[in-house]
């Protein structure tokens, strides 16, 4: 495999342009030059093809990834053998984080929604920043707690509401994450099928469709082929007492 330093970019326009990925997050942005060059020193990149695991469960959790290009989803299996999509990752944000702390077999397991590149980086190397910088450990351990929450609060709306009021929160979920808006409402970038979205909600496709149909009747929603479109997101958010989404810029 090619090392990280491989992926900087290339030239447009005549003049060089370098994709500093590991800079661009978050949690190592304040490093010292020093400490991201030892750091890609030590990290992989590796692409992975749409629709292909990133990694398994039964895999030992040596690496924390971080997502170059492309999106990935992170999923569990359920006793039944059905799929649950516990996240979407995008480009620029870190998964399979909880290896900085156990470096038994993962749990979960990622797979690339479409053709991707991530940045595989040792764990004991991160090990090795957050014991020697405080903002590192600060910003991961605002990372794990946003994630923590997310998870908590859709394990309690999978509990307690309806499976309107789960899908209404989730559409707002995913406004905030992938939403663009414009003349006609909020477009989510994300293309999801019915399954997608019942294996997000803890539901069936058949009732996602219907569900759907009912928003759409309403005047809430536009649906079409893999596309959603929150015509009223502030009646959305009323409705399961929430503010409006706040859009990612």
């Amino acid at each position: 495999m090619p090392a990280a330093r491989l992926f900087r970019g290339g030239e447009g326009n005549g003049v060089p342009q370098q994709v500093w990925h590991l800079k661009n997050n978050e949690l190592f942005r304040k490093l010292q030059p020093e400490q991201l060059e030892r750091l890609e020193s030590r990290s992989r990149s590796r692409s992975f093809p749409a629709h292909s695991p990133v990694y398994l469960p039964s895999q030992s959790a040596e690496s924390v990834f971080l997502l170059a290009s492309g999106l990935v989803k992170v999923c569990n299996l359920t006793n039944d053998g059905k799929q649950s999509i516990l996240a979407f990752v995008e480009p620029g944000e870190l998964f399979g984080e909880l290896a900085i702390f156990d470096s038994e077999q993962r749990d979960e397991y990622v797979e690339a929604v479409e053709k991707s590149t991530v940045v595989m980086i040792p764990a004991s190397e991160v090990q090795a920043l957050l014991a020697a910088n405080h903002d590192v450990s600060i910003a991961l351990t605002k990372m794990i707690g946003l994630r923590r929450h997310r998870v908590e609060r859709r394990l309690k709306n999978l509990l307690f509401l309806s499976n309107r009021d789960r899908l209404v929160h989730l559409l707002l979920d995913l406004a905030e994450q992938f939403g663009v808006c414009d003349s006609e409402g909020i477009h989510l970038r994300i293309k999801l099928a019915h399954q997608e979205i019942a294996n997000l909600m803890g539901s069936t496709r058949e009732t996602v469709t219907i569900l759907l149909g009912q928003l759409k009747s309403e005047g809430m929603v536009d649906v079409g082929r893999q596309r959603i479109v929150l015509v009223q997101a502030e009646q959305l958010a009323m409705s399961v007492h929430r503010k409006a989404p706040s859009l990612n810029s």
